[in-house]
């Protein structure tokens, strides 16, 4: 019990922290923020809950008309949203971000998200040729994430 309350953070420090949301952001290059969200709509079905638009902009200039955007996808959230100059500095290192759909219809998903503008980025997997078991297809949408979509989709160790 002591060595899993260490590899989980401890049971003071878990019962200290409060969350009511995770909310990842994927930052797309300026002024794309619009055509992303409009993507994430065509090619998984996404609804836009809430947008937060440049607070300076001027009727003249040519700028993005929002500067994030909350979207609803598979009961949760995720924010689209312009790298600007005052932006939070984006991460250099490491692999990046992938982001999982679980469904049971993989051939229609990534077919919707190649004809809205996505890249199929390789047959569907099977079995032990996909990521943890079950079946998975991978999509890389217009602005560099990678969908992995996938039924079956499982962990089996446990802490």
């Amino acid at each position: 019990m002591a060595q899993e309350e260490v590899e989980n953070g401890g049971a003071e420090k878990v019962a200290a922290l409060k969350f009511t949301a995770l909310k990842p952001q994927l930052m797309v290059e300026a002024p794309k923020a619009v055509d992303a969200v409009q993507f994430y709509k065509s090619a998984f079905g996404a609804f836009e809950v809430g947008r937060t638009v440049h607070p300076k902009r001027k009727a003249k200039q040519v700028l993005p008309h929002i500067l994030s955007a909350q979207l609803e996808l598979a009961g949760s959230t995720i924010i689209v949203s312009d790298i600007v100059e005052n932006s939070a500095p984006m991460k250099t290192e490491g692999g990046g971000c992938v982001l999982c759909l679980e469904t049971d219809d993989i051939e229609a998903v990534v077919a919707k998200a190649v004809s809205a503008g996505g890249v199929a980025k390789s047959e569907i997997a099977e079995d032990d040729g996909a990521c943890y078991g079950g079946r998975v297809g991978k999509v890389k949408d217009p602005y560099g994430y990678v969908w992995l979509i996938c039924w079956g989709f499982y962990i089996t160790d446990t802490v």
